[in-house]
């Protein structure tokens, strides 16, 4: 263990940051030029200038590649590292040891251990939840999902069990997807990527495979009761015609958002609804890391869901949340989202089921791979690095 009071004294400094900044940063220019969005405000919805400072806390540095986190009732965080290590930090800034009883994870690309999740009964049960990279033999990888129980002490996670394996496994290492979301019902939301390679891509149509979906499984393992009934499709599957999901949480009514990379522009924000195709790879707004069109270039099709907010050029969106607290009272009910290439907190304002506005803030100051709201209003992120941070974001006074 670290010493808490090492800790607090080297990390607990506070800076203070600009807020959104007022320059528009929709004047940059599309990379897939030529495409028309659906209907207003689709992309590139007004700037929002709010004129919000925030002041930054390192809780704690020296994080390898970050990836997700949850926060237990005593109010420290389960942060998960993709090398396949997952930790304990208290609110003060002490980092555990990695805990014990972890399955084996490929870290390959964008592989490794990824996000973590804890129940609302974590009192009672100890019970937690991660997604990871499974390696699978002959350089082949997929998602999956277990779940264990965390000792009193925060060591160890025993009675671990392997409750979901994407299929089928592909020799790439590349778009795991891997959010975890609880349901209003108690089902547990995964969401997977297509592992990006142009065969497999094809499948996130398919729907006899997990590729390029969101799938609704039993907590314990096997797919939930209520799912849609999809001719030919998988009983885990709740939407599909995915691309790779790394954002998503539940909305202030109970419904799954979701926000999924595109390729060189097309980052997405969706509502999936069940049973609806969400259109990749055949439809898209962006095109290919070569300037190409994807496929024929098409931005729609009957029987094909719009995005509700898509980006170009891309953020790179990876952790998602929606604000509800005291400490940031204008910004309830935003939604929340990292950005990776973006390099910035992107905070969305809605209207019924419409984006209104877009705000950016830490512009420039690091790739932003997960958010999260503390129980008392502070905005929590993580940022992807060698050396990654949690830090805790609050209004500056």
């Amino acid at each position: 263990m670290i010493a808490p009071g090492i800790c607090a004294a080297l990390l607990l400094t506070v800076w203070a940051a600009s807020p959104a900044r007022a320059q528009d940063f929709n004047a940059a220019a599309p990379n897939a030029a030529g495409q028309t969005p659906a209907f207003a405000n689709q992309t590139r919805a007004p700037v929002l200038s709010d004129g919000v400072q925030l002041n930054r806390e390192v809780i704690v540095d020296g994080l390898e590649h970050p990836w997700g986190m949850d926060q237990l009732p005593d109010g420290s965080w389960l942060v998960t590292e993709r090398p396949g290590r997952m930790r304990r930090i208290s609110p003060e800034g002490s980092m555990s040891d990695p805990i014990a009883g972890l399955p084996r994870v490929d870290a390959r690309g964008q592989g490794g251990l990824l996000d973590v999740l804890v129940g609302d009964d974590f009192s009672q049960t100890r019970r937690v939840w991660w997604s990871y990279a499974e390696p699978r033999g002959n350089g082949e990888t997929g998602t999956a999902v277990a779940t264990g129980l965390l000792s009193e002490d925060g060591s160890t996670l025993s009675a671990v069990e392997v409750i979901f394996q994407q299929q089928p496994s592909w020799p790439s290492t590349l778009h795991y997807g891997a959010r975890l979301v609880f349901g209003p019902r108690g089902a547990l939301f995964v969401t997977t990527g297509e592992r990006s390679r142009p065969r497999p891509r094809q499948l996130a149509q398919d729907v006899s495979t997990h590729l390029g979906k969101v799938l609704r499984i039993d907590p314990r393992g096997g797919a939930a009761d209520g799912n849609p009934e999809i001719a030919g499709g998988l009983p885990e599957i709740w939407s599909y015609g995915h691309r790779n999901i790394q954002s998503a949480a539940l909305g202030p009514r109970g419904a799954l958002w979701t926000v999924e990379h595109g390729p060189r522009g097309g980052d997405e924000l969706n509502r999936p609804q069940p049973g609806l195709n969400y259109g990749w790879p055949i439809i898209t707004y962006g095109e290919g890391y070569n300037g190409r069109p994807i496929g024929a270039g098409l931005t729609a099709r009957d029987g094909m869901e719009q995005p509700i907010y898509y980006w170009d050029p891309v953020i790179a969106p990876s952790g998602m949340a929606f604000y509800s607290g005291a400490m940031f009272p204008g910004w309830e009910g935003s939604i929340l989202i990292g950005g990776l290439a973006g390099q910035a907190l992107v905070r969305l304002e809605l209207e019924g089921t419409r984006v209104r506005g877009e705000a950016r803030y830490l512009q420039g100051e690091g790739r932003v791979r997960d958010v999260d709201i503390a129980r008392d209003g502070a905005v929590m992120i993580l940022t992807d690095a060698s050396n990654g941070q949690l830090l805790r974001l609050t209004p500056a006074r």
